[in-house]
């Protein structure tokens, strides 16, 4: 099993049901017990603690940032905080308005509603949430036809948390009735070594220091693909006797094609493609797609973005271009210009 089959970044209606139990048992419940995301912890426990003070509940939360940086945990922990429950759904469960209007018509006072992917809800159920979050109120059509009528339904109050990977798609009346947005970052090296040492005292793996940064370093920023990343190290030490040190996790990781910066399989047949195939580029990213076999929206949404983050390859107006480092990376001579 090569690694891009376990750490792409998938939405979790896809994940495996072991693979989202593995998640949940490594969430932290409260801000402090959060790592790493500080300006973005400092901000919403402020508004946190404002809403308890002032007895109210929190303004309405849009969480935006690339998968695997703590989205969904931060909606738990708002809800922790305030004591509420959470109601999970998600922006494709939400097709029409009456898919939005079964979730809110049961609310209760002081719930936190989160609506993870909410850039992908339909545009009826997007026009019902404006009401919503700004009156605490729904519209509902009784009837069909020249008879049917509008009836006014009063909601209690709640805090909507909204997570999206694409904030640009949030139609600005949505966004504009958000009381506050994060933009949450990707983690460096330390603070996902951090993250690593809490997963491995959740775990009781004792785990060097070393395998840790080790991992850390080829985790993409991204504490989901560090978690799972661990996971297959101590997997690799538990089925070969051994200790989980810098020794094995480059054994696990390169027995999965994880390479010291963090490139897969994919990656790199993307960065050979426009090399090799393509003479460094300029070149679209939809053939680059057809080339490796792999559908344009992963390649665009998933390997591109990493790819332009690490250096090695550029955006230009004619197509992607591959970097000096890309040459270097994967060993090959760059053309004299």
């Amino acid at each position: 099993m090569a690694a891009d089959d376990y750490d792409r970044m998938l939405p979790e209606e896809l994940q495996s049901a072991a693979e989202l139990e593995f998640e949940s048992s490594l969430r932290p419940r409260t801000l402090d017990e959060f790592v790493g995301q500080q300006k973005v912890r400092t901000q919403l426990d402020l508004l946190l603690r404002a809403a308890k003070l002032d007895g109210r509940a929190p303004d309405h939360i849009l969480l935006a940032g690339p998968p695997g940086l703590g989205k969904t945990t931060l909606a738990m922990i708002v809800a922790e905080e305030t004591g509420n429950a959470l109601r999970l759904t998600s922006g494709p469960a939400l097709q029409n308005a009456g898919d939005l209007a079964a979730v809110l018509s049961s609310m209760v006072e002081g719930e936190v509603l989160f609506i993870d992917e909410i850039h992908r809800m339909a545009r009826t159920a997007e026009e019902m949430l404006y009401l919503a979050m700004e009156d605490f109120r729904i519209d509902i059509m009784v009837g069909k036809g020249a008879g049917a009528q509008s009836v006014p339904l009063e909601l209690p109050r709640f805090t909507v948390v909204g997570a999206t990977t694409r904030a640009g798609l949030l139609p600005a009346p949505l966004r504009d009735r958000f009381g506050f947005t994060a933009h949450l970052e990707f983690y460096d090296d330390a603070e996902l070594e951090r993250v690593l040492h809490r997963t491995a005292n959740l775990l009781a793996v004792d785990a060097a220091p070393e395998s840790l940064a080790e991992i850390g370093r080829r985790s993409r920023g991204t504490p989901r693909i560090a978690n799972r990343l661990f996971r297959r190290v101590r997997d690799w030490a538990l089925v070969h006797n051994t200790d989980v040190d810098v020794a094995a996790a480059r054994a696990a990781l390169e027995l999965y094609d994880v390479d010291a910066r963090g490139l897969d399989r994919l990656d790199r047949e993307v960065l050979r493609a426009l090399i090799q195939r393509f003479g460094g580029g300029p070149v679209g990213v939809r053939t680059l797609a057809v080339t490796v076999g792999e559908e344009a929206d992963t390649v665009e949404s998933v390997v591109e973005p990493f790819l332009v983050r690490t250096g090695l390859i550029a955006r230009t107006q004619r197509g992607r271009i591959a970097t000096p480092a890309a040459y270097e990376h994967l060993g090959v001579q760059m053309p004299d210009l």
